[in-house]
């Protein structure tokens, strides 16, 4: 059965996000990727290309409206919280499908030490005194850390942060994927105690758990926010041959 073509606002910023747009594209639905614009040099996908937000659920229905969407496609960051809750809502308020990709949660595995923490703030709250940290989670929730003298360590992230590093913490500007031999000689040069990880999911994050567990380094997962509750899929192949149902009007 040939799908029909259909309008799709695919909502991006992960690499799954670009996979699902080439998807969609080769599936010849008139696909248009939206990104945030956080990052200054992203990996574009194929196809129409929007930078930049939306403003409010009101700007992001009023572009839903004018543009005719069917549906959203929503392939966010999972804790790009507030863009998928503004998605849902715009949705919503339009009368059209939303439907999420997210990748599936690391689970902790045989040899894993793990504290799993609800946010930044409480991840930063249990570290012991003293630690010498690998920090993984980005550059917009790094204060809890540099607040506290006795911490010290990496903080490896995309892009240089508005907040620089204080004194003993090495910045490391990088981009993932990384092999976990490689993880294991930063935690091992960097004499790593502990990680500290968003619980992102998926492959690209998945070497530092593999490496910090033979470092026997221990790990600080921060759990990820809920999201609005919505048909999701964690494979780009599974969304599209969901289409072919009646996700879509």
């Amino acid at each position: 059965m040939v799908m029909p073509a259909r309008r799709i606002l695919v909502l991006a910023g992960t690499r799954a996000g670009r996979e699902l747009a080439a998807a969609l594209l080769a599936e010849h639905h008139h696909v248009v990727t939206s990104l945030a614009g956080v990052t200054s040099d992203p990996i574009l996908p194929q196809g129409m290309v929007r930078t930049g937000g939306f403003g409010d659920v009101e700007g992001l229905v009023n572009y839903l409206q004018k543009e005719r969407f069917h549906l959203i496609a929503d392939a966010t960051h999972p804790f790009a919280v507030n863009m998928s809750r503004h998605a849902y809502a715009a949705a919503n308020a339009v009368g059209i499908s939303y439907i999420r990709l997210e990748r599936q949660e690391w689970r902790p595995r045989p040899g894993d030490d793990w504290i799993i923490a609800q946010s930044a703030a409480d991840a930063a709250d249990q570290l012991p005194y003293g630690s010498t940290v690998l920090l993984t989670i980005g550059r917009k929730q790094v204060a809890p850390f540099f607040t506290r003298d006795d911490l010290k360590g990496v903080v490896r992230m995309i892009e240089t942060p508005v907040q620089r590093p204080p004194s003993g913490w090495q910045l490391l500007i990088s981009r993932p994927p990384f092999a976990k031999d490689t993880e294991k000689e930063l935690m091992v040069r960097s004499g790593i105690t502990h990680l500290v990880a968003k619980n992102s999911g998926g492959d690209d994050g998945f070497a530092k758990l593999v490496a910090a567990r033979e470092c026997q380094v221990k790990v600080v997962v921060i759990k990820r926010p809920h999201k609005p509750d919505a048909a999701c899929f964690s494979e780009v192949g599974e969304l599209v041959r969901s289409l072919h149902n009646s996700l879509l009007p």
